[in-house]
């Protein structure tokens, strides 16, 4: 009998709990360690959709990018996922800050999207741990090919600057990454591909020669959602392992 805890361990031993950064708050977030687990959901983020869906598929388990429980929270009331969770008996395991970080986890897909080699994880002054992905693409590109290819890897619709050089490194940061542009200046890194930048992240990479490529957040970090499903199918046999089609919160016209 596979229980939540069983699912945790597992999660712990591939993106441990111990690695989260300051602000984060992965584990089991919600529900019972020594409930029985028959069917696990797999999304990246826990909504009221996402756990109504998984509670209409008989899932008991939740597994998730982003924590459910992320800022303080006064109250709980109906419509909330914590309390929709609570109330359809399902636990939810998060794993934010130690997915990005760890071997295979969030960076390591990314890269693999644009076929890097002798990919490499870095620390920077801003994240002070090797969360950063740096490796060579396959053949120079132009920060226009970049633009695009990250447009077509990512089923994404990109921002982008011209660092002003052909780029032969890259590094990938998924979700929030904007603010990584100097630190891979000083990397010496041709071009950053990042889920969130804002505007003055791009004056500042086009000042300091490194083309800036924002993906989208969801964009950049859903493509680790699959591959953690087969990673909990392989390690649970007897666990249906569903991943939910979680849709894009953010519209475009």
């Amino acid at each position: 009998m596979v229980t939540v805890r069983d699912v945790y361990d597992f999660m712990d031993s591939i993106a441990p709990f111990s690695t989260q950064l300051d602000f984060d708050n992965s584990g089991l977030l919600v529900g019972d360690p020594d409930r029985p687990v028959q069917k696990i959901a797999v999304s990246l983020d826990i909504t009221p959709d996402t756990v109504r869906e998984a509670s209409e598929s008989g899932a008991d388990l939740l597994v998730s990018h982003h924590p459910v429980i992320f800022r303080p929270r006064k109250r709980l009331l109906e419509g909330d996922p914590v309390y929709r969770l609570v109330c359809g008996g399902m636990s939810a395991i998060c794993c934010h800050t130690p997915l990005d970080i760890a071997a295979g986890g969030v960076n390591d897909v990314l890269a693999a999207r644009f076929r890097l080699s002798k990919v490499e994880a870095v620390s920077t002054e801003t994240i002070p741990v090797p969360m950063v992905r740096v490796g060579f693409l396959r053949e120079p590109m132009r920060a226009i090919e970049l633009a695009a290819t990250a447009a077509e890897n990512l089923s994404a619709k990109v921002r982008w600057c011209d660092g002003g050089k052909t780029i032969e490194t890259l590094a990938v940061c998924g979700g929030a990454g904007g603010d990584l542009v100097a630190d891979i200046a000083a990397l010496g890194v041709d071009a950053l591909v990042t889920g969130d930048a804002d505007y003055h992240d791009f004056l500042d990479a086009e000042q300091l020669g490194v083309t800036l490529i924002a993906a989208g957040h969801f964009e950049t970090e859903y493509p680790v959602i699959p591959v953690l499903a087969e990673r909990l199918r392989s390690r649970f046999s007897s666990v249906e392992v569903a991943v939910l089609q979680q849709n894009r919160s953010i519209k475009h016209i």
